[in-house]
């Protein structure tokens, strides 16, 4: 009985969360309306990418990818919807390729530190920008600019808020 496979013991068990009735839809939907009106009346708010942190947040929690897929494309085509300008589709693809990394990631690692927040939220948002400009550009034939400083700095601004705010949203999590 000869194996070469070396048993490392159990696999480190990573903590499925759930929440209260009402808070996924509620946060979706609160992202989507404030992502719409804030720029009009605060001009910085246009680098502010709400709906992305709401479905990365969830994706790295539920941390199911088939969860996480279908949530970035809902959130993805409410958006669309609601951008003027917009063709439906562009946020929906790539919000359905971020919720899907989101949830894998989340399923193999344990993102609950700030600083692992921070980081992903920064690859999350320049992956979300590139996926947007490649989708851009392939189906409608518009050039759009892959990255460039202000959208590192915007990356940057969007994790900055993104731990404040995924520190809210673990209150409404349900005990297991």
């Amino acid at each position: 009985m000869e194996s070469s496979e070396i048993y490392a013991g159990p696999e480190p068990h990573i903590e499925v969360h759930k929440y209260y009735p009402g808070v996924v839809p509620l946060a979706v939907v609160l992202s989507l309306v404030l992502q719409v009106f804030l720029p009009v009346h605060v001009s910085w708010a246009n680098y502010l990418e709400l709906p992305l942190l709401v479905t990365i947040y969830f994706a790295l929690s539920k941390r199911n990818p088939s969860s996480g897929l279908l949530l970035g494309m809902a959130i993805g085509l409410l958006q669309d919807s609601l951008t003027p300008g917009t063709p439906i589709g562009l946020y929906g693809i790539a919000k359905t390729l971020v919720g899907y990394g989101g949830s894998t990631i989340g399923s193999r690692l344990d993102v609950e530190h700030p600083i692992a927040r921070f980081m992903l939220t920064i690859m999350f948002y320049l992956l979300h920008h590139v996926i947007f400009a490649l989708t851009k550009h392939a189906l409608l034939n518009q050039q759009e600019t892959y990255v460039t400083l202000p959208i590192f700095i915007a990356a940057g601004a969007n994790a900055m808020i993104a731990v404040g705010f995924f520190t809210f949203l673990d209150r409404f999590r349900r005990q297991s």
